[in-house]
């Protein structure tokens, strides 16, 4: 009876924080860099939230241009944040991390933010984002080390780059890219919005409506394509994996 007891204890101890009371809405921290911030990914995640009749989420962003885990572990805002407030999911991100050696950095430091990510009631979510667009063979190499440092933490895996690669295989001329090759042009970021909402909140992305917020002029085709990769990707791409 006193094993089965320490079972019991061991088991509870180390369960992983299930997000927020149904119904309620999610608190999610941001972590990340100009692949985060550049159109307000945060505010779109809300945005599509309210689309989409779920519990707007409130959201705080942690973000500084080219940062990567180990500099915002270095910097502090991030940790003192985490140690500051509760949170539902706590939203990691730097850049595509598709180089062995950038991986291995991505592993080390999301499981140095792991502690404290469920000592703050969270769950870690590792937003997976994308190559630049002349390296876009390099989409498997950054999906596969965002999933690897969920994996390594017990954590959750948005695939939003991996929906990039979806919509651009179907329709290359979308414009998910920003001027500049790499920083994601507004339907890029929706795209990203829907995956990491989809992870932490989930629902279908088909019974979204078929406009973006703020952003009138996107066609009705060009979104339901958008939400369908959207779709593809969650289905193909476990969430714990």
């Amino acid at each position: 009876m006193h094993g089965i007891l320490f079972l019991l204890c061991l088991v509870t101890a180390c369960a992983v924080p299930s997000g927020p009371a149904p119904g309620a809405a999610p608190r999610l921290l941001f972590v990340g860099n100009s692949l985060t911030y550049v159109n307000d990914l945060p505010a779109m995640v809300e945005s599509v939230a309210a689309q989409a009749g779920r519990p707007v989420p409130e959201t705080e962003t942690v973000g500084f241009p080219d940062f990567a885990l180990e500099d915002h572990w270095a910097e502090g805002t991030a940790r003192r944040r985490m140690e500051q407030a509760r949170w539902d999911f706590v939203i990691l991100q730097q850049g595509p991390s598709s180089l062995p050696e950038n991986q291995a950095n991505l592993i080390t430091w999301t499981e140095r933010f792991a502690p404290l990510i469920r000592g703050a009631g969270a769950d870690p979510v590792l937003y997976m984002v994308w190559p630049s667009r002349d390296r876009m063979a390099a989409f498997p190499m950054v999906r596969d080390s965002y999933r690897n440092a969920a994996a390594r933490v017990g954590g959750i895996f948005a695939p939003a780059g991996e929906a990039w690669r979806v919509a651009l295989a179907e329709d290359p001329a979308v414009t998910v890219y920003g001027s500049d090759g790499f920083h994601p042009a507004p339907a890029g970021t929706y795209l990203a919005a829907v995956v990491i909402l989809c992870r932490v909140s989930p629902f279908d992305p088909l019974t979204l409506p078929r406009t973006i917020p703020n952003s009138p002029d996107i066609p009705e085709a060009t979104v339901l394509a958008l939400q369908r990769a959207a779709a593809a990707a969650l289905r193909d791409q476990p969430a714990r994996p």
